[in-house]
């Protein structure tokens, strides 16, 4: 069964990618290169650099994740070192795809040499997976609430009805947060027990997922032009693209994310959403995955430093002994 899902998500995930790209194509056939190029001479200095903060924002969230999860394992790490950790795990993760579990391999490589074991490593992972979900469904809920119109960009629904998911969805971080705060006992599905943490933790939680969230879409919107539909609409149908190019398995939602957003976007010019969803992929996608990469090298070209004089020492120890 195992062996079918390893080939199966891989082949979801293209499959995505490739029913994207058609519909991306049928979608952008008119748009010219020089109206593209005018679109990104558009965005002024000033929108670069708040574009810039907003990734920056968006990886410290995540680095805020790899924390809360460390402090409900009760394991304290610095900073520096979790945030390096972090940020190279999702560099990767995102670009290769959800297929990867999320970069649990480069977790444990970075975290092992802290003295975490593996299933404490396995427990962070799902953790910081749960901090996600729980941020997107909290976001979502308020959204909804706040804008329940904005549910009409994907499907055409009444009001009403964004008001009510918005409603079914804040129910859900709700019941957790008053699981904390109860302190209820632990849930069992499929024979792992699920403690809820301690209030400071799951308030944590419900902070960070959403901030990161923010973030990111912060970069599409000050990549925008400025008669933009506005912050609130962008982050939603950010939000809804990006979950979506999540569940696709497509990797880094190549074609999910573009076609959904543009679809959610018809009130804008259709170049400057492009233009947008390029400086999000080169700011929060490619340039990070360069960095992460120069990072994993040096890490492991250093862990082989320190392997080879030990087996070197061990090897010459041995002629010794059969000399004598």
């Amino acid at each position: 069964m195992k062996r079918v899902q390893d080939i199966a998500w891989p082949v979801i995930g293209l499959g995505a990618v490739a029913v994207s790209a058609w519909l991306l194509f049928r979608e952008l056939r008119g748009l010219s290169m020089a109206s593209l190029a005018a679109a990104f001479g558009s965005i002024s200095p000033l929108r670069w650099a708040l574009a810039w903060a907003s990734t920056a924002l968006a990886y410290a969230a995540l680095a805020w994740y790899d924390r809360i999860a460390l402090l409900h394992l009760g394991r304290r790490i610095g900073w520096p070192f979790v945030a390096l950790t972090s940020f190279v795990t999702y560099a990767i993760a995102h670009n290769v795809g959800a297929s990867v579990l999320s970069g649990a391999v480069i977790r444990y490589r970075a975290y092992s040499t802290k003295g975490l074991a593996m299933g404490e490593v396995g427990l962070l992972v799902a953790f910081c997976s749960f901090t996600f979900g729980l941020g997107a469904v909290t976001l979502g809920g308020l959204l909804l609430l706040i804008r329940p119109d904005v549910i009409e960009r994907f499907d055409g629904a009444p009001d009403w009805v964004g008001q009510a998911a918005g409603a079914v969805l804040i129910a859900a971080p709700t019941l957790y947060l008053l699981g904390s705060l109860l302190h209820f006992p632990a849930v069992r599905i499929a024979g792992y027990e699920l403690t809820y943490p301690r209030p400071p933790i799951a308030v944590r939680q419900l902070l960070a997922g959403p901030l990161e969230l923010i973030g990111a879409a912060g970069i599409i919107f000050f990549a925008l032009p400025a008669g933009n539909p506005g912050f609130v609409v962008v982050l939603a149908v950010f939000l809804a693209s990006f979950c979506l190019a999540l569940v696709s398995h497509a990797p880094g939602g190549l074609g999910v994310l573009e076609i959904a957003f543009l679809s959610g976007m018809p009130d804008a010019p259709q170049a400057n959403v492009v233009a947008a969803l390029l400086v999000f992929r080169l700011l929060y996608l490619i340039i990070p995955l360069a960095f992460s990469l120069v990072v994993v090298l040096v890490f492991e070209r250093r862990r082989w430093r320190a392997l080879v004089p030990l087996g070197a020492k061990t090897v010459h120890a041995g002629d010794d002994r059969t000399r004598r």
